[in-house]
């Protein structure tokens, strides 16, 4: 019995530290050599600061701006996750007519594209489908007071294709794209505080 116990702690000790120790560090070695930008979060910086991250999703607020997939988290990167709330519960259906008609002018008939009106599963995915870009366009070319088409031809610029092209759906990342726009046209900007 004693050599059966025996035999049974070096295996689990021996599987953890394979699995538990080895493993993990292989993998993040592997990754730092081979993929470092994704390995270290896909952060974007600007004038040596970070501002975000391409594959997070972050709030963006203003007419000035494209608007992410509402979020359930917050944004929270630390605290992800979706609303975990039924199609046919009263506060999800609640929700998504309160959002559609935040979104609707007043009067319009205009379908708003579903990504703009529910989150995702993690809350934080960072891109848009390429129909909720060309919905807001409108709003941005008047607020940055720009043509529609220079939005438009943006859009067009800053649009991934379907994977393959045929998995997913082209898709536009929000934080690249209002990069873009800042550096089309500056003198939209808010001003920043005075520290």
């Amino acid at each position: 019995m004693f050599q059966e116990l025996r035999a049974s702690i070096i295996l689990v000790l021996g599987l953890t530290l394979l699995t538990g120790v080895a493993y993990p560090l292989l993998m993040t070695e592997a990754g730092q050599a081979l993929f470092p930008y994704q390995a270290n979060g896909s952060l974007v910086e600007e004038n040596g600061s970070v501002i975000g991250s391409e594959i997070i999703a972050q709030s963006f607020t203003g007419d000035i701006y494209f608007h992410p997939r509402p979020s359930a988290s917050a944004y929270d990167a630390a605290n992800s996750g979706g609303s975990n709330l039924a199609p046919g519960s009263v506060k999800f259906i609640n929700d998504v007519e309160s959002r559609v008609e935040e979104l609707r002018k007043p009067g319009s008939a205009r379908l708003v594209p579903v990504d703009l009106v529910t989150s995702s599963g993690s809350g934080l995915d960072p891109d848009i489908s390429e129909a909720s870009a060309r919905f807001q366009a409108p709003r941005i070319a008047e607020a940055r007071e720009m043509s529609l088409q220079k939005v438009e031809k943006l859009i067009e610029e800053y649009t991934a294709r379907k994977t393959l092209g045929v998995l997913g759906e082209n898709r536009v990342n929000v934080l690249q794209i209002n990069r873009a726009l800042d550096r089309l046209s500056p003198e939209t900007l808010p001003e920043m505080p005075a520290p």
